[in-house]
């Protein structure tokens, strides 16, 4: 039966292996890793495609950076409250104004613009 130095010994012993194999497996990865972006850097050079190709979905050319994303559209109103000037496009839920107009029994017709 070991004693209790002994035991000791061998836990520091096994942590230091341990630790020595995090090590390696850490430069392993790190060479690996090294490796496979290498090996895309240089598909990429072979087939003509840049960084701004992967974010763009296939088939499609990639957006230019001087248009940049479509600005959103404004929709056109079609409904007016004659008393304020408030306007509705007809999207969304109804506002207060109109939906309080409605209730008192007039018609949504009566609103267009």
């Amino acid at each position: 039966m070991a004693t209790y130095q002994e035991l000791i010994a061998q836990k520091e012993a096994l942590a230091r292996q341990q630790a020595e194999l995090e090590r390696l497996i850490a430069e392993t990865r790190k060479a690996e890793r090294a490796g496979v972006i290498n090996q895309i850097k240089q598909m990429m050079a072979d087939h003509g495609i840049t960084a701004a190709d992967l974010t763009t979905k296939v088939g499609r050319p990639p957006k230019s950076a001087e248009t940049g994303a479509a600005a959103p559209r404004k929709v056109a109103p079609k409904y007016r409250d004659p008393a304020t000037g408030d306007t509705w496009s007809g999207r969304g839920l109804k506002p207060k104004w109109l939906a309080a107009a409605l209730e008192g029994g007039r018609k949504l017709e009566e609103f267009a613009v």
